[in-house]
């Protein structure tokens, strides 16, 4: 596996990032974009990214808070309560408003299209925490060459304002769409998980939204401290039975 610094040319600047492709020049797989949780690129991610390159796709790992800062590009030790690091949460996400997002989706797209590694075909991504609803953002965006777009512990994806990732489901088009939900969680409840599930029906497009049992926001990431390896060990294998299904076997999608 070869992992690459790349440099990503956008309507707003540079975006730095990883690219993850496999060592035979003459192979080409399908491209998919990964898309860090709030903490940005750093070894956890970036050896999520490299093991989702390992079963068989071009993996993009773009630097989403470039506006803000090269990696790392926010210092969580002193935690969450941390008066500094709520402070540097809200830049980060005010970093990223949709209209951006919608800008960065085509960068990231193209890019990836353009490298030798990647396959015609359509490509997926994958949001994290915050990066849920971005990949939803993107997903919409580019719905041309988005075939697949999953989210886990994503937060926010159905709220009551006018901006709210779950409003973009009649542009995602034909995507196949999977939602991975965490027990509890602070920036998706219950009860916005059910809005989402209902705007989801009512969308009519393929999807899956699964809660998973007895993990926090989180559970995903190998640094976090809700890390549960299990559980995360069932979302990667969704995930790449997601992929496969829609990126390799297209004519099997629902």
């Amino acid at each position: 596996m070869i992992e690459e610094q790349v440099e990503i040319r956008t309507a707003n600047g540079t975006a730095g990032g990883f690219l993850y492709r496999v060592e035979d020049a003459g192979r080409r797989e399908p491209g998919v974009i990964f898309l860090t949780d709030i903490g940005g690129i750093r070894p956890s991610q970036r050896g999520m990214a490299r093991r989702l390159a390992g079963a068989g796709y071009t993996v993009l790992m773009p630097n989403i808070f470039y506006r803000t800062g090269e990696p790392p590009v926010i210092d969580l030790s002193p935690g969450f309560e941390d008066e500094g690091v709520q402070r540097r949460l809200t830049e980060l996400r005010a970093s990223l408003p949709p209209e951006a997002v919608e800008r960065d989706a085509a960068a990231y797209v193209d890019f990836l299209a353009a490298q030798d590694s990647v396959g015609e075909g359509g490509m997926g991504v994958v949001g994290f925490c915050f990066a849920g609803g971005v990949a939803m953002r993107l997903a919409a965006a580019r719905p041309d060459r988005i075939a697949a777009a999953a989210s886990f512990h994503g937060g926010g994806l159905a709220t009551d304002a006018p901006t709210s990732p779950h409003l973009l489901l009649p542009r995602i088009n034909k995507a196949r769409l999977y939602f991975g939900h965490a027990t509890q969680d602070r920036g998706m409840p219950a009860a916005a998980i059910e809005k989402l599930d209902r705007a989801l029906d009512a969308w009519g497009g393929s999807y899956e939204s699964k809660v998973y049992e007895g993990v926090l926001h989180g559970w995903t990431v190998p640094d976090s401290p809700v890390y549960n390896q299990p559980q995360a060990e069932r979302a990667f294998q969704k995930l790449t039975e997601l992929f496969a299904e829609t990126l390799r076997n297209p004519e099997g999608r629902g």
